[in-house]
């Protein structure tokens, strides 16, 4: 059905299936793809960043059944088989904003520029090698909340959309929690299952 969107007579969208075709790329593991903050935070007083994530580790890519439909969890079983045979490195690298006009905080869409600021190495992420699809595990993303604004202030996120998405996120997971009759956990070191 997609398919007829860009190719409906009556209104085609051949253009857009045009950039669709060359931007959009097929996801083959998620601990092998670059991750990209999108929205500016704080690094300090005074001080705008976005950061990123980049992959040092190779990892398994293989999608089965393609061209067919793949399977429904091809991205999580990918992630099942590159964390019980190895470690994952990502390399996190912060792009500093140096030009308040085109760097700017409140749109998302302008790209800033590497020539003015160039993304900085400044710390590796290592996932170890763990059984990843442990049914404890999975049982507790029911119970969890993702925000990024759970952080500390100095590294709070910046710009109207990231207000817009913490005011969304945490109506989603009050009413996502209360649709499926499940209580908030904030794990800690001491009790990681609540």
């Amino acid at each position: 059905m997609p398919a007829w969107y860009f190719v409906n007579f009556s209104e085609p969208h051949l253009l857009d299936m045009a950039m669709q075709s060359l931007w959009n790329e097929t996801q083959t593991n998620p601990l092998g793809a670059t991750y990209y903050s999108c929205v500016p935070y704080l690094i300090g007083p005074g001080q705008a960043m976005q950061f990123s994530f980049w992959p040092k580790t190779e990892v398994p890519r293989k999608i089965p059944r393609l061209p067919l439909r793949p399977p429904d969890n091809y991205l999580r079983d990918n992630m099942v088989l590159t964390l019980d045979n190895m470690d994952v490195e990502f390399e996190m690298r912060v792009q500093l904003q140096t030009d308040p006009f085109l760097m700017p905080i409140e749109n998302n869409a302008v790209l800033w520029p590497e020539r003015l600021s160039p993304r900085i190495p400044v710390a590796t992420l290592k996932i170890p090698r763990q059984k990843f699809d442990d049914a404890k595990h999975f049982n507790l993303t029911r119970n969890l909340k993702f925000n990024p604004w759970h952080c500390l202030p100095e590294h709070r996120p910046l710009g109207n959309q990231s207000r817009a998405r913490k005011r969304m996120y945490d109506e989603l997971a009050m009413f996502r929690q209360k649709m499926n009759a499940e209580k908030h956990i904030e794990p800690t070191p001491e009790k990681p299952f609540g």
